[in-house]
């Protein structure tokens, strides 16, 4: 640090240290503690007591400026050595195996790790015998350095949890340039932003020619003309934008280039919103001209006009006023109701049964808007043949949930018998249907299994909402299995066991049952476009895997057979989607250890598919993160990971989840990670992404640095 930066660090920790510090301007165990936010209390007492050089109980300023100096600006050595009396307990001199079993079941419980006792002695022993060069039964600090030394990155970016805290947070980086003047950005949003400017622009030509035709009657009456105009267009553009089958079919056609397909959603909602302020314009114009012309009789109030039917009132009957008025309450409430603390925060239902009022929005729009019919004739009948062929297809067959897994965090398997005339591609998505759940509530949910998979569809549905708590808790808690009538009414369950090595096997409770439903679909996604790609990167955070597990399943079937045939455009299963790709990088991001149970098996069963047909490739590969895990640049997990690396560099499968697969602690560095795929050139990159929005704009913004094509599944 230069003498300004320096200044600056001590003013920033003497300014931590009152934060923290009582009157008494001493620091605690329980203030440090707290300071430090640690799960672990093993080392919060250790940094405590190395931070408390003369052994008095707390720590000064003085003390704290003295530890953390060493440090922040110690060398690489210095942090070494300060990190091996974290692990020298009794203060010895060396580390004996009963205090390096310490230290790792320590860094189990901070890095939110579980591990049955055996496998945590067999990461105690992997550590000890590659650090005890000597066997002399104990790890010396040039052993421990030695060992570090063999593993890139852990000298240089080892930190100390109080060093860390303490230390000032870097300012904010400034991009020199506005991401919307870059090539990236463009070449990504171009059929956005010319689809926004085409429809920005005719809605601003359609208000003119209204408002021009008015003008004679008023200011405020060509105001709410024009409003009206652009409303016709708008509430009719709506039923276009959920023509879900007709956006499917045009997925497969070269308009898909052209219109931005992939953000019906979006546009669905950004037109809701110019909707709502229209009609709110328009309504307010009326009332300015109602109350003009109701201050001009001098016998009739600004109620009248409002509440009261006229011959002259506009509309079918002179009903417009009431109509208008009703259909703005009917806006504002499904706004209100699609917000998404509402659809995102477990009260799905509310949205879903509000959302249906756009039945009486339009039947109300015929009646206050006499010209509305013009524009909705088409988009309407389409829309209205799309349901009814939905509900005739769905309602034909009556299927049945033949399986049910009861996985962690409340995730639900479903596995739905496959009606013969049901195709779709990896990706899709379908509505589903439960009559013992809600009759008449269809619920969107991704298809998990590959189109290869005959017999049946599988669906992953987590318990986020009404509706899906409901399904878990009902496969939760069966009925007893009735002895008499029809067997296959029956239910029943057992529990899968876990693996004596400590690997992960489902934990689910699995049911065999025989429960009605029906499914509408199915629909497309934007990653119908992987085939076509050169280098797909998939990325899913949690439950995002969902389409990814299809996916992956359809690429590997295809990528098979491609390896048998010569000329793999010759087999007929790939004779109507040739497949491009020439590497994929599944990237899947998980906040703990349960929720990779929820697809190891599948994953398993990629891994060793992969090693049968080209060992030793790299076609399909996985990386897996989880977030709660500590990385090995952190004090409190450094030993942890390491041994994690010797154990499955000895073993070839990873102690967390069975795979072969290195579980990555933290989160991935996307700078990092884009960077090695640029880097390998397998042509062209387009990155697939599901899950969370935020994590979402941080991935897309890396792939507008780095040029790459970002798709996002959107409901």
């Amino acid at each position: 640090m230069s003498a300004g930066e320096d200044a600056a660090w001590l003013r920033w920790v003497a300014k931590q240290f009152e934060s923290i510090a009582g009157e008494d301007r001493q620091i605690d165990l329980e203030e440090f503690k707290a300071a430090l936010k640690v799960k672990e209390s093993f080392f919060a007492e250790r940094l405590f007591a190395l931070f408390d050089s003369d052994g008095s109980g707390t720590i000064s300023l003085e003390e704290l400026l003295s530890a953390l100096s060493l440090l922040v600006h110690g060398s690489e050595t210095d942090k070494l050595r300060f990190l091996f009396q974290v692990y020298d307990v009794d203060g010895s001199g060396a580390i004996d195996p009963a205090e390096l079993r310490l230290v790792l079941q320590a860094c189990l419980r901070e890095s939110a790790v579980s591990l049955p006792p055996p496998r945590l002695d067999d990461l105690a022993l992997a550590l000890f015998e590659a650090a005890d060069k000597d066997g002399s039964g104990s790890i010396t600090f040039e052993e421990l350095r030695a060992e570090l030394e063999a593993f890139p990155g852990v000298m240089e970016n080892l930190t100390i949890s109080a060093a860390s805290w303490l230390k000032p947070p870097p300012p904010p980086e400034r991009s020199r340039r506005p991401r919307c003047l870059t090539a990236a950005y463009w070449h990504n949003h171009g059929s956005q932003l010319a689809f926004l400017g085409g429809y920005t622009s005719l809605n601003l030509l359609l208000f003119a020619l209204a408002a021009q035709r008015h003008v004679g009657l008023g200011g405020w009456v060509a105001v709410a003309r024009g409003c009206g105009q652009c409303l016709n267009f708008n509430c009719a553009f709506t039923a276009v934008l959920m023509l879900r089958r007709c956006l499917t079919w045009l997925r497969a056609t070269p308009v898909a280039q052209v219109l931005p397909l992939d953000h019906s959603v979006g546009l669905h909602q950004l037109v809701g919103y110019v909707v709502l302020a229209l009609a709110a314009l328009h309504t307010g114009a009326h009332v300015a001209n109602f109350g003009r012309l109701a201050q001009q009789d001098g016998h009739r109030a600004l109620a009248e006009f409002l509440l009261t039917a006229r011959p002259d009132g506009g509309g079918l009957g002179g009903t417009a006023s009431q109509t208008g008025l009703a259909l703005q309450g009917l806006l504002a409430a499904m706004l209100a109701f699609s917000s998404p603390c509402v659809r995102r925060g477990g009260h799905f239902e509310v949205f879903y049964w509000s959302h249906l009022s756009y039945v009486s929005v339009w039947a109300l729009l015929v009646l206050h808007a006499p010209n509305f019919w013009k524009w909705f004739v088409v988009p309407g009948g389409l829309f209205v043949l799309e349901k009814a062929v939905g509900l005739a297809t769905s309602r034909a067959t009556g299927l049945r949930i033949v399986e049910v897994n009861l996985l962690p965090s409340k995730v639900t398997h479903l596995v739905v018998q496959r009606p013969r005339s049901f195709h779709f591609r990896p990706g899709d998505y379908v509505y589903l249907n439960v009559p013992a759940i809600a009759a008449y509530e269809w619920h969107p949910f991704t298809i998990s299994s590959a189109p290869e998979q005959q017999d049946t569809i599988w669906l992953h549905v987590r318990a986020r909402g009404q509706w899906t708590s409901r399904l878990h808790e009902y496969f939760r808690h069966p009925e007893a299995p009735r002895l008499s009538g029809n067997l296959g009414e029956a239910r029943w369950w057992r529990r899968a066991q876990v693996g004596e090595d400590g690997a992960l096997l489902p934990a689910e409770i699995r049911r065999l049952c025989s429960i009605k439903c029906y499914i509408d679909g199915p629909y497309g996604t934007p990653t119908r476009r992987i085939f076509t790609s050169e280098h797909a990167v998939l990325i899913g955070a949690g439950i995002g895997i969902t389409p990814f597990a299809s996916i992956l399943q359809s690429i590997m079937h295809r990528y098979r057979l491609r390896k048998q045939s010569h000329d793999y455009k010759q087999c007929e299963t790939l004779r109507d989607e040739d497949m491009t790709l020439r590497k994929v990088d599944f990237i899947w991001i998980n906040r703990d250890q349960k929720h990779f149970e929820w697809f190891v098996s599948l994953l398993a069963k990629l891994e060793l598919e992969q090693a049968e047909q080209e060992p030793g490739g790299r076609f399909l590969e996985l990386h897996l993160y989880m977030t709660a895990a500590l990385g090995k640049s952190d004090v409190r997990a450094v030993g942890l990971q390491l041994a994690l690396d010797l154990l499955a560099a000895k073993e070839h499968k990873d102690s967390i989840t069975g795979l072969r697969t290195r579980t990555q602690p933290g989160r991935p560095d996307w700078s990092k990670v884009f960077r090695k795929v640029a880097e390998e050139r397998k042509g062209k990159v387009q990155v697939f992404f599901c899950g969370s929005p935020a994590l979402a704009k941080v991935i897309k913004a890396h792939c507008e640095r780095f040029g790459f094509r970002f798709f996002k599944e959107n409901f």
